[in-house]
């Protein structure tokens, strides 16, 4: 896996992707295969999971709602651990409709084991 940054990068620009396919390959490339993203509203376990927790934020925010996912610079570190905030923006420019807190666990060769997203705001 590449450097944390990157990892985080690569993390923000699934929620972006308009094409399943890259969406599918990069999940499997991001997460363990019994990886999970847990929000207060939803839990997601495992690849296709994953892809339909994915696909489904895709649909909504990004595709219908007009917005983009992007990282702010506060990334985090230590150990298997990584916390970032991110948010989502009209992709026209403008204020933020959301920000989240992100909290990563990753396993011992850098992939996603568990996602937790919190909202912020």
């Amino acid at each position: 896996m590449s450097t944390i940054p990157a990892l985080v990068d690569r993390y923000v620009a699934i929620w972006n992707e308009p094409d399943p396919a890259l969406r599918r390959q990069s999940i499997l490339a991001l997460w363990t295969e019994d990886g999970a993203h847990l929000s207060q509203s939803i839990e997601s376990y495992g690849y296709k999971a994953l892809e339909a927790r994915v696909g489904d934020a895709y649909e909504k925010w990004v595709k219908s709602e007009g917005f983009i996912f992007r990282r702010l610079n506060n990334i985090d570190s230590h150990h298997n651990v990584v916390k970032f905030n991110w948010e989502m923006i009209p992709a026209d420019g403008g204020k933020a409709a959301t920000v989240g807190l992100d909290f990563l666990i990753l396993s011992d060769d850098g992939r996603i084991r568990c996602a937790y997203q919190f909202i912020v705001t």
